[in-house]
């Protein structure tokens, strides 16, 4: 008993004395600002994650953004309206999707929205090799490039599914990895216009981003309405890259991007 009991005491204290001897390096050795150093810290030794939600520091702003990997009938109604309200989005798209509708690409970047990858087979990223990865990710961008012009710089991850692998990948070509912090559930049974338009604006707040999808069987009912709501109350709605800070910035254990030093 007394064995057991000294080893576990031996190997708490051995784990305590190098979680010490890494925190007073990460606060020490990499120069961040002190106001900041605890969040810098904790999401350094976590697991790499992608941008969830962002800090605007008081700044009202929220992107809206689409996944499209199946269909396009509403397509056209979206982009009506997203004029009507003058508003620019961000839509992730994969290259099956676009392969069935190369003329709605060219019409949602004439309209000035932001395209971002969302792969080329929208696979299972976690059991991918790396080099299926890059694959996914070089042919996705490669497409929207030919297709749009647009040189795409943020990766949405087809299942939201990711892991350290998925991320470092992904920054290493360029891509910025991006979730959303807001489902509207418009590809779920059940979930009218009214029950979309009261599920987003009970749970917005400045930074959020939140998920539709191009081809949702309610989405143009329930988008009106929520564009119009958001501009009663003084929000403003830009693309994701709009919304991200683009340097100089770290993202906390709940995926929010902090700018460093900031208020």
């Amino acid at each position: 008993m007394f064995l057991v009991l000294g080893g576990k005491l031996f190997w708490r204290k051995a784990l305590l004395i190098i979680l010490g001897i890494v925190l007073v390096w990460l606060i020490f050795g990499q120069g961040y600002n002190s106001s900041n150093n605890l969040l810098v810290m904790v999401s350094r030794i976590r697991d790499r994650l992608p941008i969830y939600s962002v800090d605007t520091e008081g700044e009202k702003k929220v992107s809206i953004s689409f996944d499209a990997c199946w269909g396009a009938t509403r397509t056209n109604q979206l982009l009506e309206t997203l004029e009507q309200y003058d508003v620019k989005t961000t839509f992730f798209v994969t290259n099956i999707w676009l392969e069935d509708y190369p003329d709605k690409i060219r019409k949602i970047a004439e309209a000035g929205h932001e395209i971002g990858l969302h792969s080329k087979t929208h696979a299972h990223f976690n059991s991918l090799s790396d080099d299926e990865i890059k694959k996914e990710l070089l042919k996705n961008a490669e497409m929207i490039e030919e297709l749009t012009s647009q040189k795409p710089k943020l990766f949405r991850p087809p299942f939201g599914e990711y892991n350290d692998r998925v991320i470092r990948i992904s920054e290493q070509l360029g891509f910025q990895p991006v979730q959303w912090s807001l489902d509207s559930l418009d590809w779920k049974e059940g979930y009218d216009a009214d029950t979309i338009y009261q599920r987003i604006t009970s749970r917005i707040g400045p930074g959020d981003i939140v998920l539709f999808h191009n081809d949702g069987e309610y989405t143009p009912k329930a988008l009106p309405r929520i564009l119009e709501w958001l501009q009663d109350k003084g929000y403003k709605v830009v693309p994701v890259s709009e919304l991200i800070w683009k340097d100089d910035f770290y993202i906390d254990l709940n995926g929010v991007q902090h700018r460093k030093g900031g208020s």
